[in-house]
């Protein structure tokens, strides 16, 4: 499988061929979407298609991961991948988990569970 052209992608920040991450979630949400299109569950262009159509219909008020975020919910409902059940059920999860970790230490989806 060819890699993907990153350059294909609105707004992204390269350094040289390399993508460029503020946060490491920005990272791990770029990891899912190399994941899934590594697993055939779309193809390249499919996904820039949903990402600008997503970049393009914003108002401004999103950062460029965030959008990122959000045409990866868009894809996978679309495929029938996941729903926006199960997508809305993990949301709170990890906001369970943010609010269970103590300051400064990495938010892991099993702190949604501790008492």
């Amino acid at each position: 499988m060819n890699p993907p052209n990153l350059k294909s992608l609105d707004g992204i920040v390269l350094d040289g061929d390399e993508p460029v991450f503020s946060e490491p979630w920005e990272a791990q949400a770029f990891a899912l979407v190399i994941g899934l299109y590594e697993k055939k569950a779309f193809t390249w262009p499919e996904w820039a298609e949903v990402l600008s159509t997503t970049i393009h219909s914003d108002e401004g008020c999103a950062s460029y991961y965030e959008l990122w975020l959000k045409a990866l919910e868009t894809i996978v409902m679309k495929k029938a991948l996941s729903n926006k059940e199960e997508i809305l059920a993990r949301e709170t999860e990890w906001q369970n988990a943010l609010i269970a970790t103590p300051h400064g230490q990495p938010i892991e989806l099993q702190n949604a569970y501790k008492s």
